[in-house]
């Protein structure tokens, strides 16, 4: 049996994939336990592509994505590189403050209370 060498991946493969830093994700992940705890979504996914750092929002398990925050790095002179997108493929909200683009998440969360 003629066993080989482990092969060793690419060099550059792993420098190719966007992702979230440890900052952004504390940032999403607040936002995230909010509406966890307000019964308003239940589940994530993380995706770390070529071009794009993707962190879909669930409502439930199984289903499609009710919002989506993705970071493009090749936009961050233009637009700016994180943007929050709904269901429908419409961007919510775009620019170069992560904090600021997600506050249009945190706008759902505050409802109108009926005091009677």
């Amino acid at each position: 049996m003629n066993m080989q060498p482990p092969s060793r991946f690419p060099a550059g493969q792993a420098q190719t994939q966007v992702a979230f830093d440890r900052r952004e994700l504390s940032l999403i992940l607040s936002v995230y336990g909010r509406m966890v705890a307000a019964g308003e979504w239940r589940d994530y996914g993380i995706s770390n592509l070529r071009d794009v750092a993707v962190f879909s929002i669930f409502r439930r398990t199984a289903e499609h994505p009710i919002y989506r925050v993705e970071k493009q790095p090749r936009l961050r002179n233009r637009q700016g590189m994180y943007s929050v997108v709904g269901m429908d493929g419409q961007i919510l909200k775009r620019g170069q403050d992560l904090k600021a683009v997600l506050r249009v998440l945190e706008r759902k969360l505050i409802r109108a209370i009926d005091l009677d």
